[in-house]
């Protein structure tokens, strides 16, 4: 993993200055056999747990997060196939097919201009109707991570049914009537390339469909716990790795910066001393605990499942003070495009658009200890 990790490094500020997807660095990963690591063992797949891929992915994280992310993505869809298949048999057995032969990213792609994220309720815009044998798709989604790289898309749509219907319709790439529309310009995760994806009749084979179902009073809700932990403690770990590497960057900057009036390197000032360890300790104490909550959870721990929004929290927040606090001791040097550092922190402010996101957490913590229920 060290090696992956500097190898996905070395062309990490490339992609973000431009703004391109690295087929380089998931090609990478691909050859490590880390794109099926949560593959089921029944289908003849290592069935990594979440403890392996908090690890995997605070190793890519620290290298190329953009990388890291769409990787996250496969793994979480994989590992919720191992729990609960879902998966009509013939497209999850030609996904694993065409994964052999190279990379083969899968994402589910749930949120849209005006719905927002449906994990907060609310039912698509996004319009699947019956055609023959097919279901014909219509709609956009946004903030489609890695949507120029995928093979596969999960499209969260409704049914023009009475009563409506919701589900993951599998649509493959390069499907007639999808488009990738390039309006990704963010601030950090350049080269994720979360673009705009535009379906206009898209066809889908009518079985090719996961979980579809009547849309209850919230269609979108909360993932069950151990699916919402995966989401929670992998990528923290991922944004853990960003940190990690920003520490890295800051250990050697204070070995290296050598004042005319210090004599010395900045490394030996008592004052650069404990900032890093305020920083060390903050990292080890939050990766110690998704660590323990991720094997926890692969040991079927209900109680540990419930923590992991809390963990997000503690953990992302331990993550974003980090490079902070290397950036105020850095300055001008901590900002300069020439070093990473600025990058990291730009990367690790991604960290809180995730779900479940603060207020959420915080929300459900406080009324839990109000005795609200």
């Amino acid at each position: 993993m060290p090696a992956l990790t500097r190898e996905l490094g070395q062309r990490a500020d490339e992609h973000d200055r431009e703004g391109t997807f690295p087929f380089e660095g998931v090609d990478l990963v691909h050859g490590a056999g880390l794109l099926t690591a949560t593959v089921a063992a029944r289908h003849g797949g290592p069935g990594a747990g979440l403890a392996d891929t908090v690890r995997v992915l605070g190793a890519l994280g620290a290298g190329d997060p953009a990388v890291a992310l769409v990787t996250a993505m496969t793994l979480f869809i994989h590992a919720a196939e191992a729990r609960t298949p879902g998966w009509p048999s013939a497209a999850y057995t030609g996904l694993l097919a065409e994964s052999v032969a190279g990379p083969a990213l899968v994402n589910a792609l749930r949120v849209e201009p005006e719905l927002g994220s449906p994990v907060r309720g609310g039912l698509p815009a996004t319009t699947a109707r019956r055609d023959g044998g097919d279901w014909v798709l219509t709609g956009r989604k946004i903030y489609s991570t890695g949507a120029v790289g995928l093979s596969r898309m999960l499209v969260f749509a409704r049914t023009d049914e009475d009563p409506v219907r919701t589900g993951a319709f599998v649509v493959r790439a390069q499907s007639p009537g999808l488009t990738v529309e390039p309006t990704w310009d963010h601030v950090g995760l350049r080269a994720s390339r979360s673009d705009d994806v535009v379906l206009d009749g898209v066809r889908v084979p009518k079985d090719d469909v996961i979980g579809l179902a009547e849309a209850g009073a919230t269609p979108g809700a909360r993932p069950d716990a151990v699916t919402g932990a995966w989401n929670a403690l992998g990528l923290t770990a991922l944004y853990l790795g960003v940190a990690g590497a920003a520490r890295d960057w800051l250990t050697g900057f204070l070995h290296e910066r050598v004042p005319t009036s210090l004599g010395a390197p900045l490394a030996t000032l008592p004052r650069f001393q404990t900032a890093v360890g305020e920083i060390e300790t903050a990292l080890t104490g939050a990766n110690t605990l998704v660590s323990a909550l991720a094997a926890g959870v692969d040991a079927g721990d209900e109680e540990a499942a419930k923590q992991t929004g809390t963990a997000k929290v503690i953990g992302t927040r331990a993550a974003i003070g980090a490079v902070e606090q290397a950036l105020s001791l850095t300055g001008n040097h901590g900002l300069t495009r020439a070093n990473p550092l600025q990058r990291h922190y730009r990367d690790v402010l991604c960290s809180r658009v995730h779900t479940p996101q603060d207020d959420s957490v915080l929300i459900a913590a406080g009324r839990s200890a109000l005795g609200l229920g």
